[in-house]
């Protein structure tokens, strides 16, 4: 079977299994979208609403953000992780996206990662989730569930990005993002992947948690 018919199948299933796939962060805006995006590394979607529901009912303008001292901008968010540079790079995003923006958040990925804070997962998720775009992000569950399924072979997260783009067609993108990472975090876990529940294990090598069990 050759890897584009794998992918289908396997996309497929997921669809089947997880219908309802999507984003779990929680927003009002695109620029809203951005901002819990960036906090949402080396943190649950859970807590990251915690947060920007507090913060939002507040700030929640890229003019707000840019005006606010940095000190209470860090005591707003210090419940996520990284809390320090994270309030650093939203604030300097806030005042990027003003300065050149017009306070507006862009539709391009090359001017989205021109942003502080903002790489390229990120501006593929805003790009899919805020503008209805084509857009892939890889986070760590799409790149572990994508290498154990032998879609990839490497841990390089745009080399992943740029090698799913190649195998699943644009208008399947961004559901492909969710379900990857729907997948990740109910049943292919980092460290106990719960393989006899899943519905892709005919279609699974298993390479990356073989190879790390031997």
């Amino acid at each position: 079977m050759s890897l584009r018919k794998r992918i289908k199948q396997i996309l497929d299933l997921l669809c089947q299994e997880y219908p309802e796939a999507g984003t779990m962060l929680e927003f009002n805006s695109i620029f809203e979208l951005l901002v819990a995006v960036i906090l949402s590394a080396q943190t649950t979607d859970t807590q990251v609403n915690r947060v920007t529901a507090h913060l939002f009912s507040r700030y929640n303008t890229a003019r707000d953000i840019a005006d606010l001292d940095l000190a209470e901008l860090e005591e707003l968010i210090k419940a996520v992780g990284l809390y320090k540079n994270k309030a650093k790079n939203i604030q300097a995003m806030s005042k990027k996206l003003i300065e050149e923006y017009g306070g507006e958040v862009p539709a391009e990925l090359d001017e989205l990662i021109k942003l502080p804070g903002v790489g390229r997962k990120t501006a593929n998720v805003v790009l899919a989730v805020g503008f209805g775009l084509p857009g892939l992000g890889v986070d760590t569950h799409v790149k572990r569930v994508a290498n154990r399924l032998g879609l990839v072979h490497t841990q390089n997260a745009d080399k992943v990005e740029k090698e799913l783009k190649a195998l699943i067609p644009q208008e399947m993108w961004s559901k492909s993002h969710h379900l990857l990472i729907w997948h990740g975090r109910r049943v292919c876990k980092a460290r106990t992947p719960q393989c006899g529940q899943c519905v892709l294990d005919p279609l699974c090598p298993k390479i990356e948690y073989e190879s790390a069990r031997a």
